[in-house]
């Protein structure tokens, strides 16, 4: 009985540094077609063990019940590494933290619920993001209480496949213009290649948001190497 108490324990422990270290810089947003036969789980668990510093599972066309137990797969193998975030359901993420496992935040869009409504849902402990494209995104977040949202992501950068709705893209330039806007770390998202990741931190973006590039990759974990190099070198 005591050692169910350590590890609870240890994985609180483990849970408030990831919480307090939250580090944007290679944030892997997954896509299940794209990952293939290899699957979302190893091809997350190689793209971390290259460089990736945050994982976002984003499972729109799929069930509760397999977003919950993909969800939980994803934390149970690099939760205890790196933030997993969900994105969208706010339910998903509770359901996962009342089963135990290793999740730390969810990100919603402008057509989700709202996020001032998502952080009184997932308390202060949990990280949330929010997509952002407009200056009007932005002006909402002035009016939000201090830390309703701990990061935006900012896009689409480029115009990309895996999400055919998008906004009209940024590109780097624009992306900078609204980054300048407001004080919280924003991430870019959408269509970004190793080419841009020098421009994109030169902008000031807190991170770069990669789909395709590693979910289809041959190698994840050597990609993933790629792009942390790349952008350690823009420093």
């Amino acid at each position: 009985m005591n050692h169910g108490v350590n590890r609870r324990a240890n994985h609180s422990v483990n849970r408030d540094a990831i919480l307090r270290d939250f580090d944007p810089t290679l944030y892997f947003v997954t896509d299940t077609a794209l990952c293939g036969a290899r699957g979302v789980v190893e091809t997350v668990r190689q793209a971390v063990a290259g460089g990736v510093t945050c994982v976002q599972v984003r499972a729109k066309d799929v069930s509760t019940a397999q977003c919950l137990a993909l969800l939980t797969e994803v934390a149970n193998a690099v939760g205890d590494r790196v933030p997993v975030i969900v994105d969208d359901r706010v339910d998903v993420y509770l359901a996962a933290r009342l089963r135990g496992a290793a999740v730390h935040g969810v990100h919603v869009g402008q057509s989700d619920l709202p996020v001032d409504v998502v952080r009184a849902l997932v308390g202060e402990d949990a990280i949330v993001g929010w997509s952002a494209n407009t200056a009007d995104h932005l002006d909402v977040i002035g009016r939000l209480p201090p830390d309703t949202v701990n990061y935006l992501g900012i896009g689409v950068i480029r115009a990309t496949a895996t999400k055919p709705d998008h906004p009209a893209p940024l590109g780097i330039d624009g992306f900078e213009q609204l980054r300048l806007r407001t004080a919280l770390p924003c991430v870019a998202i959408g269509g970004i290649s190793l080419d841009d990741v020098a421009a994109l931190r030169a902008a000031g973006a807190a991170g770069a948001a990669v789909v395709s590039a590693l979910c289809t990759a041959e190698d994840p974990r050597s990609i993933a190497a790629q792009f942390r190099r790349e952008w350690d070198h823009a420093a």
